[in-house]
């Protein structure tokens, strides 16, 4: 059993072939990687992508198929740490880059709103203040008490969050279609192709998109985007449509929602065991999988069929927010990664942010995802 998303039809990628070195070689064939070499490629530079595997074979076709604005930090926590007007242009920005990667994704994405659904009264109130800064600050959001919900998680959970803008991503499909993109603009796509060594690739700058799967490319900033792994489930289609949105609660532990196809697709309770989860190693385990499906059979009144069971690895950052820039103390590599398990849109934009650096822009989001500050004392 296998990603449900990678079973899908995958398109035959145009084979482009550089003559001399490329400008910039793109470590990473996900969403990130695909994104930032598209993004290059349009700017004029030519480009060379080096995936390990296949196209999108690591987490972005392995993910939980959400596409949320925001980033992993809740709203009324971001105005905190970073600064209300920071956390206001960082959520306008992932708003843009929704709708850009939904522009580019076609029928891959759908915009269906999402819940961000309340555990017990504890998390009612949190998820209360963020949506009192959402709406605070202008942003679309509407509560829903308990009894407003659908069932059948009416009654087992507090409150809810509508995000009325967000929606649901084949995260798979949509990366092949940027790289399809970043292929008909000139990107040369090597699959299979492992990089042990930056200056082997005879670029003049070298961005390295593997989120949470180590690269050993990174130098002293090795490891500071934590390799962290999330187990998911599918189930066989059901008929009935039973959830019209991706439901996420219990702080992110729990999340699910329900494929074009019916397939319910569950993903979470890595908290059930947390240590083993900080990992590189994709592989599930019997226990979380087995709360996996003993939650959906509750929720659902019945045990499901169950014909799909994997594990991604994301990069987690300890204050939850990209790491994008340069790597300190080199003057042509650079990092794009650390979405602590908002990857889909994050990733994008951040691909899409590292190549606006490359081609000479300042973008302000920069600064907030410097690398450097993860990197203080060595970097001094």
């Amino acid at each position: 059993m296998g990603s449900y998303w990678l079973d899908a039809e995958r398109p035959d990628l145009r084979q482009v072939r550089l003559q001399g070195p490329a400008d910039v070689a793109v470590v990473g064939g996900g969403i990130t990687g695909c994104a930032c070499a598209l993004a290059l490629a349009e700017g004029g530079l030519r480009v060379v992508l080096h995936e390990a595997r296949e196209v999108a074979g690591g987490a972005s076709g392995r993910n939980g198929g959400f596409a949320l604005r925001g980033g992993a930090m809740p709203y009324d926590s971001a105005r905190e740490w970073v600064g209300a007007e920071p956390a206001r242009d960082l959520w306008q920005w992932t708003e843009r880059q929704l709708d850009r990667l939904a522009d580019l994704s076609g029928d891959a994405l759908r915009r269906t709103g999402s819940l961000r659904l309340a555990a017990d009264d504890e998390e009612r109130a949190e998820i209360e203040r963020e949506f009192e800064a959402l709406r605070g600050d202008g942003f679309a959001a509407d509560w829903l008490d308990g009894e407003e919900l659908d069932p059948p998680v009416r009654g087992r959970f507090a409150a809810a969050i509508l995000h009325p803008e967000d929606g649901t991503l084949h995260p798979a499909r949509g990366t092949w279609r940027l790289a399809l993109r970043a292929a008909e603009a000139g990107v040369q796509i090597r699959e299979h192709s492992r990089v042990e060594d930056p200056a082997s690739l005879h670029a003049e700058q070298v961005v390295v998109a593997t989120d949470g799967y180590p690269s050993g490319l990174l130098g002293r900033l090795e490891g500071s985007i934590i390799p962290t792994r999330g187990q998911m489930l599918a189930t066989e289609p059901i008929p009935e449509l039973i959830f019209d949105r991706p439901h996420y609660g219990r702080h992110g532990y729990d999340y699910w929602h329900q494929t074009t196809d019916g397939s319910i697709l569950a993903g979470g309770f890595r908290d059930t065991d947390l240590a083993s989860e900080f990992t590189a190693e994709e592989a599930t385990t019997p226990g979380i999988q087995s709360a996996l499906e003993t939650f959906l059979a509750d929720l659902l009144g019945r045990p499901p069929r169950i014909t799909h069971r994997w594990a991604g690895i994301f990069g987690l950052v300890p204050d939850l927010l990209p790491v994008v820039g340069r790597v300190p103390g080199s003057d042509s590599l650079w990092v794009a990664g650390g979405y602590s398990g908002h990857g889909n849109v994050l990733g994008f934009a951040c691909g899409e942010l590292v190549a606006a650096a490359i081609l000479g822009e300042e973008p302000p989001l920069l600064q907030l995802f410097d690398p450097l500050r993860l990197d203080l004392d060595d970097a001094l």
